[in-house]
């Protein structure tokens, strides 16, 4: 970590002059996370209703060349909410949303938010098993799905009846879709198209501790689990983020290319918007070679990102155009200190507001001071911890407890449970007291064990380093190593295997590498293991790089040692198993050699 890195009062103090405008509403922002009262009327469909009323005629989205105010975008959720209210739907009901970033899913979320129904966003990349999982996990009364995914919903095995209104079909003419509504199915727009514009009254009763949403994480190991997001920790992400940093506009238009079934895109990226009563510039998914278009034809003033969106931007040829853009800011989470000052530099943007934070935790933070290289501070308890690599678990002393580590170094990132920052869990209470630490400063305390190793930084900021456990992140999603495990297992070649991650020069996060036994006999075919898994697994969680050995070596307990594997990664120089590379849009797992090899190191493949 360079000195640079490290917070100092000095540097605090020169930057304070500039937080001084708009006090008031950095005050009222941070004052509302730390004194959130559960029974207080909060979500979505409040502070929808806020903008609506206080700014009726301000773009509030942007989609496809088409624009709604936030009058006639809250009409329209009005409009879906009292419709699905007069069918069935009340307070607590959980609804699977399975629909890809277009309007439909904001006002389906929106209209759910303001009945008090639970939006269970499904991962629009899943598929088969994996997404029959994600459905049975969280005992959904009624599902929301769009044109585009029809097929894949389809083949599920449903509990739910089409006969009883509890499915609904969202057409898509924004993609020249012509499904038609199946029989059945309640069509979306035919109920959210007339009827009753005005606010339920049903939004007022949603509180601060009713769930809003679920997000789906892989957590540490194991299929997804459904993890809770309350009305409560929404708004946190609307006031600290948006009203304590941001402080978007009316006129501002922020662009949000992410999927809206993360918390990135749904909580803090809309959350901000709907704070600065700003516009939406929504786009289906991210495309690099259209991204710099798309941000000077809509008059983008600000977007939100994760690490990997960047460092795409980053390896686009440089234009004279570069810079030539009305964005101001831009915000987001994963930008590694390797391209954080050369992406600044190229694109000519001065303000990034870095944040830190889980779909399921209870810690979060902002780089409010706009610093280089740091997720910036928090207000909530936390600490960070000594941890052993070796062994893969905190350090506890004589006493049984654990150390914080000094300044600039790094350790276990924890949340400190309490009323003020709860931790809200998943579906299952099992995997939720997993989570939890107990006993680690004193006798009875609790904290989140968030599974990311962070740097103290001083000053209460903090510096991310490097995810741990079982799951890693790649192309800008979690991945479980038990899912790839399962979909490897699974080929009729393979005798057992082990899934971990490893890094590529270049890149962002960690790239899914798998070390597989064959079975007597069997040999290693990689265009049949590729067709297998490209049906089993979203893309990103398909294997860069396949290790075959005779061996693998176990723990006592019959756990798969993972640590030298990760440590040899696909470094020929440290590996004499063959191993085996897909190349980006190569369909087929092709022998390592020294010149792929030799490619990889110098950057020449690009992934």
């Amino acid at each position: 970590m360079s000195t640079s890195d490290v917070i100092s009062l000095w540097e605090i103090a020169k930057r304070a002059p500039a937080l001084c405008a708009g006090m008031p509403k950095r005050l009222k922002g941070l004052s509302m996370v730390a004194r959130q009262n559960k029974q207080t009327p909060s979500g979505l469909g409040l502070c929808l209703e806020a903008s609506a009323q206080k700014h009726p005629e301000a773009t509030a989205l942007v989609f496809e060349g088409q624009s709604w105010t936030y009058q006639s975008l809250n009409q329209w959720v009005n409009r879906l909410a009292n419709a699905m209210q007069d069918s069935g739907t009340r307070k607590g009901d959980v609804v699977a949303v399975f629909v890809e970033n277009r309007p439909e899913l904001l006002v389906g979320v929106a209209a759910l938010a303001k009945l008090g129904a639970v939006a269970a966003l499904l991962n629009t990349s899943q598929r088969g098993g994996v997404l029959q999982h994600s459905l049975n996990l969280v005992g959904a009364k009624r599902a929301i799905v769009g044109a585009e995914l029809y097929d894949a919903f389809k083949e599920l095995d449903l509990t739910l009846s089409p006969n009883q209104n509890e499915l609904i079909f969202v057409a898509d003419p924004w993609a020249g879709n012509e499904l038609k509504v199946p029989d059945g199915w309640l069509d979306f727009g035919a109920i959210s198209s007339s009827g009753n514009g005005s606010n339920p009254l049903t939004t007022k009763n949603v509180c601060a501790e009713d769930p809003f949403c679920y997000f789906y994480t892989s957590g540490t190991t194991g299929l997804p689990k459904a993890a809770v997001l309350t009305h409560g920790r929404f708004m946190k992400a609307y006031a600290g983020v948006g009203l304590a940093s941001l402080q978007l506009r009316s006129s501002d238009r922020v662009f949000i290319c992410l999927p809206f079934y993360h918390a990135t895109a749904m909580a803090v990226g809309w959350g901000s918007v709907l704070a600065g009563h700003a516009a939406l510039v929504l786009e289906r998914n991210f495309s690099a070679t259209r991204f710099w278009d798309i941000v000077r034809s809509q008059g983008v003033t600000a977007f939100c990102y994760v690490g990997e969106l960047c460092r795409y931007l980053l390896a686009l040829e440089p234009s004279g155009q570069d810079k030539d853009h009305g964005i101001r800011l831009m915000f987001g989470n994963g930008l590694r200190p390797n391209i954080w000052k050369g992406f600044k530099q190229r694109y000519g943007i001065d303000k990034v507001f870095e944040f830190y934070g889980s779909s399921e935790g209870n810690v979060g933070f902002l780089n409010m001071f706009n610093f280089d290289n740091t997720v910036g501070f928090t207000t909530v308890p936390y600490a960070i911890v000594e941890y052993d690599l070796e062994q893969d678990e905190p350090v506890r002393y004589a006493d049984g407890f654990m150390r914080h580590v000094r300044k600039g170094e790094p350790g276990l990132l924890l949340g400190e449970i309490t009323d003020s920052s709860p931790f809200d869990g998943y579906t299952d209470p099992e995997k939720t007291e997993k989570t939890i630490m107990r006993n680690v400063f004193k006798e009875g305390d609790a904290w989140f064990n968030t599974g990311d190793l962070m740097r103290h930084q001083g000053f209460r900021h903090a510096q991310f380093v490097d995810r741990l456990g079982d799951t890693y992140r790649w192309k800008g999603e979690n991945v479980s190593t038990a899912e790839v495990e399962n979909a490897l297992a699974a080929h009729s070649a393979i005798l057992d295997g082990v899934a971990y991650g490893v890094e590529i020069p270049g890149t962002n996060g960690r790239a899914g590498m798998a070390c597989v036994r064959l079975k007597p006999g069997a040999e290693f075919d990689g265009e049949a293991l590729y067709q297998q898994l490209v049906k089993t697994l979203p893309a990103y969680a398909i294997p860069v790089f396949v290790r075959v050995t005779q061996e693998l070596e176990t723990t006592g307990t019959h756990k798969y040692k993972k640590t030298d594997l990760k440590a040899q990664g696909f470094d020929i120089s440290q590996v004499s198993d063959p191993m085996w590379l897909c190349l980006p849009k190569g369909g087929r797992y092709q022998h390592l050699d020294k010149s792929l090899y030799d490619s990889i190191a110098n950057g020449a493949l690009s992934f």
